[in-house]
C-alpha cells in the first residue's frame, strides 16, 4: 500500500521530495526544455499549501562522481523561481552541515534546492552512509520523480526507511495508476505502437503486449529485425542479427495468441544513412537501400487499426523523424494517436520528442516523464523507487 502525499500531515515539518529536474541546459546554462519542471509544479504547490518545509532534489546528467559546474542545478533553481514567482534558496551541496542550516532555517512553505545528488558517488551506488546522510533532519519524504523510479539509488530508494512518513507525489501517483490501469484494465481494443532502433530493448515490453494487447503495430529499425524473422527481405536496413531467435520468438507468440503483429508494408528508403540521402518508397527494399521510414501503405494500415481502439499506448519512432524526408510516418503516427477516441499514452523518450515536434502533446490523455521507468512498467516490473514506499 502506497500512500499519497495528501495523507501526510506536512505542516512545519522538513519534507524531503525527490524530484526528476533532469533538464537539457544551453552552453550559457539556459533550460532549454522546462517541461519536467513544470511536471512537478502540482505537488510543489501542494506541499506549500499544506505548510511544509520544501526541500527539493534531483540529478542532473552524467557528473563523474563529483562537483562539476556544467551538471550544477543553480540555473534549474532560478527558473524555478521566476515560474513560481518566490524565493528559492539554493543549496550548493545536498548533504552535509551547510545543508543541515538551511534546512533548519526554512519556514513554513519556503523551498530549498539541493545541488545534483550525482556530485556523490553514493547516489548512483545506493550507499548506505550517502543515503543517512540524504536522511538526516528529514520528517517526511515524497517520490515524485518518476522518470527515476526504476533506478534504486540513495536518493530513490536508500533514504527512505530512515524517514518515518513517506508518499508519492501527485506526479508519480498519476505515472504509477494510468500506467497500471492500461496493463491491467484496459477500454479494448488495446493497439500497442512501438518504435524506435532495436528489438533488444523491447524484448520485454513486446512479450508483456503480446499477453495483453489487442494488436501491436511496430515501425522504426526494429521492425527490421522482426521482418527478416519473419523471412521477409530488409535489404541494407538495420537488423539485430543475434536477435533474430529472440524476433522469432515473439512472431510466434503473437501468432499462437491470436494477437495481430503488423510490421511495415511498404518503406522510405535511402542508399545510405544520411540527411540528405535521396528518399524512394519500396514494397520490397532492394539490397542496396535501407529502410529509414514507414511508406504511405503502412501509415494508412497502421491509423485504420488505431482509428478502432479504445487504448492506445505508444513508444518510439516510426523512422528517422529528426530528418524531413523521412518524419512523415512519425508524424502521420501522431495525428493518428492524438485524433483518436481513444485513452491515449505516450511512453517517454523519443516518442515525446515527436509529438512535441508535432505540436499535439495537448490532445493525449497522458504523456509519461520517464522512457525507461514507463517501459519497465508496462513490462510489468516492480519499480525500486515505488516500493521503497509500500507500507
Amino acid at each position: 500500500m502506497i500512500k499519497k502525499m495528501e495523507e501526510l500531515d506536512l505542516r512545519g515539518r522538513a519534507t524531503f521530495i525527490r524530484v526528476d529536474f533532469n533538464v537539457p541546459l544551453s552552453a550559457d546554462k539556459k533550460v532549454t526544455d522546462d517541461t519536467r519542471i513544470r511536471a512537478a509544479l502540482p505537488t510543489i504547490h501542494l506541499a506549500r499549501t499544506m505548510g511544509a518545509r520544501i526541500i527539493l532534489a534531483s540529478h542532473l546528467g552524467r557528473p563523474k562522481g563529483g562537483p562539476d559546474p556544467e551538471f550544477s542545478l543553480e540555473p534549474v533553481g532560478a527558473l524555478l523561481a521566476e515560474i513560481l514567482g518566490t524565493d528559492v534558496v539554493f543549496a550548493d551541496d545536498c548533504v552535509g552541515d551547510g545543508v543541515k542550516k538551511n534546512i533548519r532555517d526554512l519556514r513554513e512553505g519556503d523551498i530549498l534546492l539541493l545541488e545534483n545528488l550525482r556530485f556523490h558517488k553514493g547516489e548512483e551506488k545506493n550507499d548506505d552512509e550517502f543515503a543517512r546522510a540524504l536522511a538526516d533532519g528529514i520528517d517526511a519524504y515524497v517520490n515524485d520523480a518518476f522518470g527515476a523510479a526504476h533506478r534504486a539509488h540513495a536518493s530513490t530508494a536508500g533514504m527512505v526507511k530512515y524517514v518515518r512518513d513517506k508518499a508519492a507525489g501527485l506526479l508519480m501517483m498519476k505515472e504509477v495508476e494510468i500506467l497500471t490501469g492500461i496493463m491491467e484494465k484496459p477500454a479494448r481494443p488495446f493497439v500497442a505502437l512501438l518504435g524506435g532502433a532495436k528489438v533488444s530493448d523491447k524484448v520485454a515490453v513486446l512479450d508483456s503486449l503480446v499477453k495483453k494487447a489487442d494488436a501491436i503495430l511496430v515501425g522504426g529499425a526494429m521492425a527490421y529485425t522482426l521482418m527478416a524473422a519473419s523471412g521477409k527481405k530488409t535489404g541494407n536496413s538495420r537488423v539485430e542479427h543475434d536477435k533474430i531467435g529472440v524476433a522469432e520468438d515473439i512472431v510466434r507468440a503473437a501468432s499462437s495468441r491470436g494477437v495481430p503483429l503488423l510490421l511495415p508494408v511498404d518503406h522510405v528508403v535511402a542508399p545510405r544513412f544520411d540527411e540528405s540521402a535521396p528518399a524512394t518508397v519500396v514494397s520490397e527494399i532492394p539490397g542496396d537501400q535501407m529502410g529509414l521510414d514507414i511508406g504511405p501503405k503502412t501509415i494508412e494500415l497502421f491509423k485504420k487499426t488505431l482509428a478502432e481502439a479504445k487504448t492506445i499506448f505508444w513508444n518510439g519512432p516510426m523512422g528517422v523523424f529528426e530528418w524531413p524526408a523521412f518524419a512523415a510516418g512519425t508524424m502521420a503516427m501522431a495525428q493518428a494517436v492524438a485524433g483518436a477516441k481513444a485513452v491515449t499514452v505516450v511512453g517517454g523518450g523519443d516518442s515525446v520528442a515527436a509529438l512535441n515536434q508535432s505540436g499535439l502533446e495537448a490532445k493525449i490523455t497522458h504523456v509519461s516523464t520517464g522512457g525507461g521507468a514507463s517501459l519497465e512498467l508496462i513490462e510489468g516490473k516492480v519499480l525500486p523507487g515505488v516500493k521503497a514506499l509500500e507500507e
